[in-house]
């Protein structure tokens, strides 16, 4: 009969040791019954050994060894790759249960980006899926993005698509792992804000990397993660550690004003909200939202000037202010528009960011 693969070198036609045994004692022309008694078992033992029901114990192999004159290490060896690959099988009948879990995860953007691998078996794809997550079931995987203890304090948006945002979060996690942080030190992270403001009037070229070593000098691992369909934020904050801070952001809007809002929005989350939630930015109107966008609007044009912003008539007016508050001058552009309401004027101030 051919096998089926479970996975790639499983097959679901699992053969117990037993049957070799059964081959070695038919080709030394010993009995069922000669068997047992050379081995010291019962008849009963070697038939349930037989059937695979009953392991083969490193007693049990040595003895074996004596008796047939194969090395102990072959029968343990032989022992322990068909218990593994029962395992496999009840893994597979496992999440066979739960394949359709797998509608509500863009798993195929992570395939697209290369963080998966593409899978013809269902059930491996699954798998693969999960682990990308490390977790081992479903219902784990519920437990730490659906439970409603936790669930309740996240964005209002991520009860709509949770696995597009937990898929979000997750790479956001994994890339952050791959950074090392200084401990988080409020006082250093405060200071490298500062720094970081003036980067916004640099390109991306530069301020991408100079605003991650400040960050990561300071215990913040900043990840940029591309957007995701059906997560519909910029940003996201979680304390990794109680010493290192994960801020993610996207290009979502592609505009300079919003990606610097963003940032900081996450960095007031660092500095003021609690080290056990999970932040994801969004319209909410929660305290902890209102007060990381007071905080980024702040922190970026103070409120004073925004009678003078709001006199602005002309780019040069723009430009006069962005020198004065050493800032980019899209992001008074943005701040224009936003107290105005005209959204089309000045546009084309505001810097275009994009994926390389």
């Amino acid at each position: 009969m051919k096998a089926r693969k479970l996975y790639s070198d499983n097959p679901d036609y699992i053969v117990s040791p037993g049957e070799t045994i059964r081959e070695t004692m038919s080709h030394l022309g010993m009995s069922q019954a000669e068997l047992a008694m050379r081995l010291g078992l019962t008849v009963q033992t070697v038939n349930r050994v037989f059937k695979g029901e009953q392991p083969i114990t490193y007693e049990t192999a040595n003895r074996l060894e004596m008796v047939t004159g194969t090395p102990a290490a072959f029968w343990n060896n032989l022992e322990m790759q068909y218990r593994g690959q029962l395992t496999k099988q009840r893994e597979h009948e496992r999440l066979a249960n739960d394949l359709g879990w797998l509608a509500c995860i863009p798993y195929k953007e992570l395939i697209k980006r290369n963080v998966i691998k593409s899978h013809a078996d269902r059930v491996m794809q699954l798998r693969e899926v999960l682990a990308f997550f490390g977790v081992s079931s479903v219902e784990a995987w519920c437990e730490i993005w659906e439970n409603p203890e936790v669930a309740a304090r996240r964005s209002a948006c991520f009860a709509t698509a949770p696995g597009a945002a937990a898929t979000w979060i997750r790479l956001g996690e994994l890339a952050a792992q791959r950074i090392e942080t200084m401990p988080f030190n409020k006082s250093i992270f405060e200071k490298a804000l500062q720094q970081i403001r003036k980067l916004t009037r640099e390109t991306a070229d530069n301020f991408v990397s100079e605003t991650k070593r400040l960050c990561a000098e300071s215990g913040v691992a900043l990840v940029l993660i591309p957007e995701i369909r059906n997560a519909p934020w910029n940003g996201a904050t979680k304390w990794l550690t109680s010493h290192k801070a994960l801020i993610i952001v996207n290009l979502r809007g592609k505009a300079e004003d919003r990606f610097w809002f963003s940032f900081f929005h996450e960095a007031g989350h660092v500095l003021k909200s609690n080290k056990k939630q999970l932040y994801i930015a969004d319209a909410s109107g929660s305290p902890e939202e209102v007060a990381a966008d007071s905080f980024a609007a702040e922190i970026l044009i103070p409120q004073r000037y925004n009678d003078s912003i709001l006199k602005v008539s002309c780019s040069d007016d723009v430009l006069n202010i962005a020198d004065k508050l050493s800032i980019s001058p899209g992001i008074v552009a943005g701040r224009y528009q936003y107290l105005t309401g005209r959204w089309g004027i000045y546009r084309e101030m505001i810097r275009r960011l994009q994926w390389e």
